[in-house]
């Protein structure tokens, strides 16, 4: 039997996708519908090999979706639901309309649900799946929590982002997982290990709202995101609290949440009630302070005894990291931002406080003579007790940084802070900047050459003029030496010359003596290879390899390229810009001696 010929598109690329507009008129769902669901079930568009062929021979771009995708939206559950919400919303315009409020609140007190759990244990299968994928959760969701009640986010959901990631940060604060922090311009970037997964997220800063003129943003469809990522971190959050025997919701010991009504009208309050909770211990379900640590002795899944010591070296250095600042003090001032330097020094085991008139939720007061360190970020300060340190905000975060406790000289009240590095750079990758403050934290041996070198670099700036003079007489010595070496060199050239027509040519002893001298052994000399040849030969040989790649692949090697001659180029950019702006520092420092010199000069005369 002949099997019947498939027509044009029937087949291929042509097949296995489909536009949007056929998607909605599968599923028969409105694009506002439709793109909710999508975000909830986490199917997005897909770029095809050929998009003629997937287009069916139209022009243009169009958004293409993946046909096997589409028919997964077919058997979701929650379609059902959005056609009530459709329902209802008509049913409740008509009486409105008709102004029968009895059936309007009839429907209010009946109104469809979205539940959207089967969805999360559905994208997540296991716990590990969703702490990996917990980034762009936490960093949206602490957005969304610094919102007020806008057009398309309602205030309950801001209310329980807050809710939620307080949540969050007091797991962080009783099991210690804190690794790095960095402060930028976006806010602040945490990074914790959780279960074995690293997770970075950013707070932004905290700053009153400022309303847009322009909507350029699509708060909508981010509210539909946040609104999957609370269902998500709930779980978690559930999880979480229940693997360190801590009550979910938390509960905490001899604290009071205060005015609920209060907290809801006034922003300011509420983040003050906050930061206070942040500083109170959580409430555990059983009798046991901590729990047990895992023991690191013993890694039977590492069979390489360098990766081994590594391993232990490692277990080591964070063990030491989580108790960073046990058995320190710490009082905030009030311009010091809060809320980051509570969750960092109470992640690591120290103690804070702030002022109890200016905030609510203080431990102790200023004049407390156990402070260790006053954080404060202002020039100067009227009274300072001795027994303290006052040092500014960034001590704090480089120190996590660099696991351990750095010396408190850089970062004293109205002292010039040290470059604050990023933690996030990859110490192995190529092609990329290192400033020479991360280079001596990476070699601590280089701090001394610097200092070395600058001291070396002050003698000769304060020894400029001594060396002009000597310069000076030097040539002079030099010339008159050179004329009288070459009248030596002259005359010693005129009496070999001289000797050379004394002796006699061709005589037979002669020839003997050149005879013996050929037979004779002699060293050899190292043959020295030509730097500028095997440079030639290695790009030679790097041209041919380039030419074997295969024809799919140059695109892609070129790009590539590319990319690299674009990171070589900024690293060359930011080293003369480095360059520009020490040479600009050691003119200043110059011209700033020679100014004291000439007053110290003017003022003894």
């Amino acid at each position: 039997m002949v099997s019947k010929r498939k027509k044009k598109y029937q087949s291929g690329e042509g097949a296995q996708y489909v536009s949007r507009k056929q998607a909605m008129r599968m599923l028969q769902l409105s694009l506002k519908d439709f793109r909710r669901l999508c975000i909830l079930k986490g199917i997005y568009p897909r770029e095809p090999r050929n998009r003629k062929r997937a287009q069916k021979g139209a022009s243009g771009i169009k958004t293409l979706y993946h046909k096997k995708d589409i028919q997964f939206l077919m058997h979701e559950p929650i379609i059902w639901t959005l056609r009530d919400y459709k329902i209802f919303g008509k049913k409740i315009g008509r009486a409105k309309a008709v102004k029968d409020f009895e059936t309007m609140k009839r429907l209010l007190d009946n109104h469809p649900t979205l539940k959207l759990d089967h969805i999360v244990k559905e994208r997540y299968p296991t716990f590990i799946d969703a702490i990996r994928d917990l980034d762009d959760c936490l960093t949206l969701l602490f957005l969304f929590s610094t919102f007020p009640s806008l057009r398309h986010v309602p205030r309950d959901q801001s209310a329980l982002c807050r809710r939620l990631t307080v949540e969050f940060m007091h797991y962080v604060i009783a099991a210690k997982a804190l690794r790095k922090v960095f402060i930028s311009i976006k806010g602040y970037y945490y990074q914790a290990e959780i279960k074995g997964q690293t997770v970075t997220w950013i707070v932004p800063h905290h700053f009153s709202f400022q309303p847009q003129s322009k909507e350029e943003v699509d708060f909508k469809v981010l509210s539909i995101f946040v609104e999957f990522y609370l269902i998500m971190l709930g779980f978690i959050n559930f999880r979480l609290y229940h693997s360190l025997n801590l009550y979910y919701p938390p509960k905490f010991a001899g604290y009071s949440a205060g005015d609920c009504d209060k907290s809801m009208v006034d922003e300011d309050y509420y983040v003050s009630e906050r930061i206070a909770a942040l500083n109170v211990t959580l409430a555990r379900t059983s009798n046991n302070a901590e729990e047990e640590e895992a023991e690191v002795d013993q890694f039977p899944m590492i069979e390489d005894p360098e990766k081994l010591e590594e391993a232990k070296l490692e277990a080591e250095k964070i063990k030491r990291l989580k108790s960073l600042f046990e058995g320190l003090k710490f009082f905030i001032n009030r311009e010091v931002p809060r809320e980051p330097l509570v969750f960092i020094i109470r992640c690591f085991g120290g103690e804070v406080s702030w002022d109890k008139l200016s905030f609510v939720g203080a431990t102790f007061d200023e004049s407390d003579e156990t402070i260790t360190h006053q954080i404060v970020d202002r020039p100067s300060l009227e009274k300072q007790y001795i027994s303290r340190y006052y040092i500014q905000p960034q001590w704090v975060f480089d120190s996590v940084n660099a696991r351990q406790l750095l010396p408190v000289e850089k970062y004293f009240v109205g002292a010039i802070l040290p470059p604050h590095l990023s933690p996030f750079v990859d110490a192995e990758r190529e092609e990329q900047y290192i400033p020479p403050e991360e280079q001596q934290l990476r070699d601590p041996s280089l701090i001394e050459q610097k200092d070395s070198g600058e001291s070396s670099s002050d003698d000769e700036d304060n020894a400029s003029d001594e060396d002009a003079v000597d310069k000076n007489k030097h040539n002079s010595k030099e010339k008159h030496s050179h004329k009288k070496g070459k009248s030596e060199v002259d005359k010693s050239e005129a009496e070999a010359d001289n000797k050379a027509d004394d002796t006699p040519s061709g005589g037979i002893e002669s020839q003997r003596e050149e005879k013996r001298k050929r037979m004779s052994v002699t060293a050899g000399t190292v043959s020295v290879e030509d730097p500028m040849e095997k440079v030639r030969q290695n790009r030679q040989e790097y041209r041919l390899r380039e030419k074997m790649i295969a024809k799919k692949h140059r695109k892609l090697y070129r790009s590539m390229m590319e990319g690299r001659t674009e990171r070589a180029k900024e690293v060359w950019l930011l080293r003369k810009k480095r360059q520009r702006i020490e040479a600009e520092e050691k003119q200043h420092r110059k011209r700033e001696r020679r100014e004291a010199q000439v007053s110290a000069a003017t003022s003894v005369t």
